[in-house]
């Protein structure tokens, strides 16, 4: 909120405000720190993590957040600004150890929330879902419904990331649920979600509902293992059971909706994992995942 807000005497310009704090929150450590600098009215960019951010960026934001509205950058300033003039030329970086751990996580994530992830999925809004479909349509240049390796790395080229190749082989690596090389809808959906705060209770009921089918309350061994029949190898007692020792946190040999949104829930503290991003100088791939929680890099 603007300081004019507090006046009860504002205009436009109170927007350019919210989303300079917005952009400060992405680009710093915590929430904490713009309050301060709005009691102050005054940005200390000489704490962490701020020395490591470009000085065109620090621009912008100290722009943005002037708490004079006549001083204030328009809207019109903003998006001609060089940092984001420049953004589409974002330099050769890694992805940062926050998104590789993350990726590592959903590579070693247990088949049952994979599983309960695509479910989540069939169940997104066209608009929650839109932005991933066309990006998946995009990079799906052959149209087979099918994502190569060669593809996600073009793909993302175009969009302007020069993500080294070891990068992508990551990324590739962890979507690839099923082991066949190649990303298809479902797999780049469920990876995309992973990849964003699940917090949404009426999704996870509906995917809780799916695998709960005589609608007793719980997941069942049986229901489990029917629901992941198509995901389980030859070793698919010791998987169930697994997955029993993991998420029935009460021991009482069932699955319930608790437990269930618990274990969906865990690990995806995406808000944090944002401002890592920021941090690596990867705010292009940032914004992309903020805007839609998907791979649509």
């Amino acid at each position: 909120m603007a300081p004019e807000v507090l006046k009860r005497n504002y205009g436009p310009e109170v927007d350019v405000w919210s989303a300079g704090v917005i952009l400060y929150i992405l680009l710093c450590e915590s929430e904490q720190g713009v309050a301060q600098a709005i009691l102050r009215s005054v940005i200390d960019f000489k704490r962490e993590p701020w020395p490591k951010v470009s000085d065109s960026a620090k621009d912008l934001v100290r722009h943005m957040l002037d708490p004079d509205p006549k001083q204030r950058f328009t809207a019109q300033q903003v998006i001609d600004h060089s940092w984001l003039q420049n953004a589409t030329k974002a330099p050769n970086v890694n992805l940062g150890e926050t998104v590789r751990a993350r990726l590592q996580q959903f590579s070693v994530m247990n088949k049952f929330k994979k599983k309960a992830l695509r479910v989540v999925a069939e169940y997104l809004s066209v608009e929650e879902v839109a932005d991933i479909k066309d990006m998946f349509e995009k990079m799906d240049i052959n149209k087979n419904g099918k994502i190569t390796f060669e593809e996600l790395k073009f793909g993302l080229r175009k969009l302007g990331h020069q993500i080294p190749d070891a990068d992508v082989q990551i990324l590739m690596e962890a979507a690839d649920v099923d082991g066949t090389g190649t990303l298809d809808y479902g797999e780049f959906v469920a990876v995309s979600i992973h990849l964003r705060k699940i917090g949404n209770d009426e999704h996870l009921h509906k995917a809780f509902s799916y695998f709960d089918q005589n609608k007793s309350g719980y997941i069942e061994i049986e229901e489990l293992r029917d629901s992941l029949v198509d995901d389980l190898g030859t070793n698919h007692e010791e998987v169930i059971n697994a997955i029993i020792h993991d998420v029935d946190t009460d021991k009482d040999g069932r699955i319930s909706y608790e437990e269930f949104a618990a274990m969906m829930k865990a690990g995806t503290d995406w808000r944090k994992a944002s401002r890592q991003y920021s941090r690596e100088r990867f705010s292009s791939l940032s914004s992309k995942l903020l805007k839609d929680g998907s791979l649509q890099l």
